[in-house]
């Protein structure tokens, strides 16, 4: 017998900082333990998010994004979440109509009906007017309320009458410990000691209406287009990559759309000194946070050597971001310590305070337009001359270098690949653009 569907929410707010990331994280694993099968996706680029929200869930999280992942690839996702899962969370990006596309697009695009977090610690009646707003401003359909950073049952009281129709779905009260952040977000899951008391921590602490959650109707989207398959571009080839703390910003789908062109994916971590693995065609360092660990990485000569033997075999490098950041000449970190690096890529790495970029970006390729983002704060001073330079979506603006030395393609962009897989071989092979 055929499922029904999935209870679907997105989870959305004014603004960032109003703890979508921590309520969604509660409400899954909430869910969880409630002997639901809980799927968890995150709109927008992001690295960091899927991390704690695939530890909370239990399951991997794909990304949903109307541009970068494409229409007919979120509609399958969800169609396939629906019929695997009792319960779909949606993550959302900054507030909920930010963005070209943004999350309340995503929303209409799949009717799929938001969940509101506010931060009520310093309002309560007021609480009824954002959320008014925030449904009728679209509009967009509305699940209900879930009341952050609550100060009593009292508070929590006025809050609810505030809200008119609304039903408020659960509260969460202030809490003593918080996820901790750094420059690009939230620290990652393994770096937070006794992450998974936290999230049962913050799953006993969500006050859940579970009535008013059992009257969510569940949905079932429609079916996507059929999905042409893909090509064995890579059929034969190993494709090595860098994963450890200082190498993890990796999403899911781009090692499923590798697994689907027929790589072999073999992992390494320079972090531990380990070599670029024996018989690897193609080497992949992806972004991360090499900076963190400036001294490890220097101190790594086996890693550094043969990635540089690598380089002189000719092999195909793409360094990402963080990647590329670790085969240039040195990394000055935020406290000003200068280290050595690989030295593939003339040219030093400086972190900085401000933003360096952030936002959807696109290469154009001879297979046609990769699509992907770009999120830093460090800069690199190089004497290279860049191949080529991604564009700014949606504005066409000139966006991100990417250089090539040698068999070496180093940028600041983070490729999609599923949004283009015959272009993501062009990068990973040097033959892009």
């Amino acid at each position: 017998m055929t499922q029904a569907g999935a209870r679907m929410v997105l989870v959305a707010a004014i603004a960032s900082g109003q703890g979508k990331t921590t309520v969604t994280a509660a409400l899954a694993r909430r869910l969880l333990r409630m002997g639901q099968r809980v799927r968890v996706f995150k709109v927008g680029p992001d690295f960091i998010d899927p991390m704690l929200l695939e530890r909370a869930s239990g399951a991997p999280v794909h990304t949903l994004d109307l541009w970068m992942v494409g229409l007919e690839s979120c509609r399958r996702q969800l169609a396939a979440a629906a019929v695997d899962a009792d319960v779909v969370l949606i993550e959302g990006v900054m507030g909920l109509y930010d963005g070209q596309p943004s999350a309340a697009d995503l929303a209409r695009t799949f009717d799929i009906p938001v969940l509101a977090v506010i931060d009520a610690a310093a309002m309560a009646q007021t609480a009824g007017a954002v959320v008014l707003g925030l449904r009728d401003y679209g509009p967009v359909r509305l699940a209900g309320v879930v009341a952050n950073r609550v100060g009593s049952e009292r508070h929590a009281q006025m809050v609810r009458d505030s809200l008119r129709a609304v039903p408020l779905l659960a509260t969460l009260p202030k809490q003593a410990q918080t996820m901790p952040e750094r420059h690009l977000g939230l620290v990652t899951p393994g770096e937070v000691e006794h992450i998974d008391a936290l999230l049962d921590a913050l799953a006993d602490q969500l006050q859940l209406d579970e009535a008013a959650w059992d009257a969510l109707a569940p949905q079932l989207p429609q079916q996507a287009l059929s999905q042409e398959p893909v090509a064995p571009l890579l059929s034969g080839k190993t494709v090595a990559i860098a994963r450890d703390a200082a190498f993890c910003f990796l999403y899911a789908a781009n090692l499923d759309t590798l697994r689907e062109m027929g790589a072999r994916i073999v992992f390494f971590s320079p972090l531990l000194d380990e070599p670029v693995p024996d018989g690897a065609d193609i080497v992949w360092l992806p972004g991360g946070y090499p900076e963190l660990h400036g001294a490890a990485l220097a101190g790594a000569a086996c890693w550094r050597e043969s990635i540089r033997a690598a380089h002189a075999a000719g092999k195909p490098i793409l360094a990402e971001c963080g990647g590329m950041m670790a085969v240039a000449g040195s990394i000055t970190d935020q406290d000003g310590h200068t280290w050595p690096m690989a030295g593939l890529l003339p040219g030093a790495v400086m972190m900085q305070k401000r933003l360096g970029a952030l936002g959807a970006q696109g290469l154009t390729t001879a297979n046609g337009l990769l699509r992907g983002h770009t999120f830093h704060y460090s800069r690199l001073d190089t004497p290279l001359a860049p191949a080529a330079r991604t564009v700014k979506y949606p504005t066409g603006a000139e966006g991100e270098a990417v250089y090539r030395a040698g068999s070496l393609s180093a940028t600041y962009f983070h490729a999609f690949f599923q949004s283009n897989p015959r272009a993501a071989v062009d990068l990973l092979m040097g033959e892009a653009p």
